[in-house]
C-alpha cells in the first residue's frame, strides 16, 4: 500500500478555500480514480510546534493506492482535469511525496 500525500504549505496572504477541497476537489479525484483510490484523507493545518506558531501546512491530503503504477495508471489520464481544477481553490503550489505505508 502506498500514499500520495499533497501538502500545501502555510503562506501568508494566500488562499486554501477548504469547503471547496473537501466537498468538490476530493471528491473530484476520488470519482476520476475510481477503485485505484482505496480512500483518502484530509488534513486541515492548525498550528505548529510551538505554541501560537501557524501551521507548516494550510492543508494536506493523503491518497491511498495498492502501488504507485495504480496510482500513476488512474491518475495519469485525469491529470489535466484534477490539477485544473486546484487554482479553484488554492494559489499556494503544493509539495507532494509518495510513500510505502509501513502501519496501517
Amino acid at each position: 500500500m502506498i500514499k500520495v500525500s499533497v501538502m500545501y504549505p502555510h503562506t501568508p496572504g494566500s488562499r486554501f478555500d477548504h469547503d471547496y477541497y473537501r466537498d468538490s476537489h476530493m471528491p473530484l479525484l476520488k470519482r476520476l480514480m475510481g477503485d485505484a483510490c482505496k480512500s483518502y484523507t484530509i488534513d486541515k493545518g492548525l498550528g505548529g510546534g510551538a505554541p501560537g506558531a501557524p501551521p507548516v501546512y494550510v492543508g494536506m491530503c493523503h491518497v491511498f493506492c495498492d502501488s504507485v503504477e495504480a496510482f500513476q495508471a488512474a491518475f495519469g489520464p485525469h491529470a489535466k482535469e484534477i490539477l485544473g481544477d486546484v487554482a479553484n481553490y488554492t494559489d499556494i503550489k503544493p509539495v507532494m511525496q509518495i510513500s510505502e505505508v509501513v502501519v496501517g
